[in-house]
């Protein structure tokens, strides 16, 4: 079971980035399949990544998943990670552990200590795509819980990011979540992603106008590179605070689970460093009574599958991430294409992730690149 090649597929989705891919292969005869992390125009630098972590993989043990790990941090990467590096390896770890399951028969939970659920709720993110005003809004978000799901995200602040904001894009948030609540009604939880843009006289501000709609979080009110400003909103905040889904292996969490950051973490089993390691963040937050909701934005197959796979075996799971728009162009690539149903997904009893993909499709929709995204000029920054 030496690792015999590791090719990366880069696939267009037809929104948003191109998605990532990494199959590994063994010389039982055996695949496995992992996905990585991508960024609108930062998806080749990690697919080189990808291709130089190869070079030092073929060869060795496919077993041998954390010391992978570990050795690519401290000697691969000289202690020097960041978001490619850690995409790369989580989409290989991930394909590390695919083998493992089909190897022995069974599915990666059951290597994880067994499940602790069977159907995993996930919320739609994505469906408010092109939603400019409130009312487009309000449209899109009843057209998406027609379709059984139950908790909606969304980022209503207008663009560009930018760390304060004026009084006229803090109404508008708050114009655009009440139009949201009246057109869903009480029971749909609404999700409020801010994208850690603010400063945290803005995101406390906006925070207690958000109230009377009774979010069920807010995530990422300011960057989690500034733990302080952090737990700082969360003294003054009366709603969950996520944050997580910009740091990356157990050790930058540390200091959130410290410093009493949040009361909820986003971690993304495709960036943090793979399987295993968001099991062990799970672990961690549990101790100090964190609740897990992990970041999905990666496609609806391979990086889903891996997600449920974690998510059915820790204790402390919430609710995870599911990108509506990616579905057609994942039921064209896999071949067991997952299906929500009534805000739940079902998780996959197969050997390894339980999901598999369409190699001819995947090449059908090989890698493009997208149109530059607007630049704001220094006349276009507000006051």
């Amino acid at each position: 079971m030496k690792v015999t090649a590791v090719t990366p597929f880069v696939v267009d989705p037809g929104y948003g980035k191109n998605w990532l891919f990494v199959k590994v292969e063994t010389s039982d005869g055996l695949h496995g399949w992992g996905e990585c992390y991508t960024q609108a125009d930062r998806d080749q630098s990690i697919v080189a990544h990808v291709r130089q972590l190869a070079r030092y993989l073929v060869g060795r043990d496919a077993g041998h998943i954390r010391h992978f790990t570990h050795w690519a941090y401290h000697d691969f990467a000289g202690k020097r990670g960041a978001m490619d590096f850690w995409s790369a390896v989580s989409g290989i770890e991930q394909a590390l552990w695919d083998l493992a399951g089909k190897r022995l028969g069974v599915p990666v939970v059951s290597l994880l200590g067994g499940p602790c659920r069977e159907r995993i709720r996930v919320y739609a993110n994505g469906w408010y795509s092109g939603a400019k005003t409130p009312e487009a809004y309000a449209s899109k978000a009843k057209e998406t819980v027609a379709r059984g799901f139950t908790a909606l995200k969304f980022d209503p602040f207008p663009g560009p990011w930018r760390t304060h904001i004026t009084r006229d894009a803090e109404r508008q948030v708050v114009e655009t979540v009440r139009a949201v609540r009246d057109a869903v009604g009480p029971k749909v939880d609404l999700l409020i992603e801010v994208h850690r843009r603010l400063a945290p006289m803005h995101a406390v501000r906006v925070a207690r106008m958000l109230e009377p709609f009774d979010p069920f979080w807010y995530e990422e009110p300011v960057s989690a590179r500034d733990l302080g400003a952090l737990a700082e909103c969360r003294r003054e905040i009366r709603m969950p605070i996520v944050t997580g889904e910009e740091l990356y292996t157990r050790f930058e969490f540390r200091e959130v689970f410290e410093r009493r950051a949040a009361d909820i973490i986003n971690p993304d089993v495709c960036n943090v460093g793979g399987i295993e390691e968001l099991r062990e963040i799970a672990a961690m937050a549990e101790a100090y009574h964190v609740v897990v909701s992990p970041h999905n934005y990666n496609s609806t197959t391979v990086g889903l599958a891996a997600t449920l796979q974690v998510s059915a075996a820790i204790p402390n799971f919430l609710i995870t991430e599911y990108f509506v728009n990616f579905d057609s162009r994942a039921a064209e690539v896999a071949v067991n294409p997952f299906r929500v149903e009534q805000g739940y997904l079902t998780v996959p009893t197969a050997p390894g992730l339980g999901i598999e993909l369409r190699e001819d499709a995947l090449a059908r929709y090989a890698y493009r690149e997208f149109p530059p995204r607007s630049i704001p000029t220094p006349g276009d920054e507000g006051p």
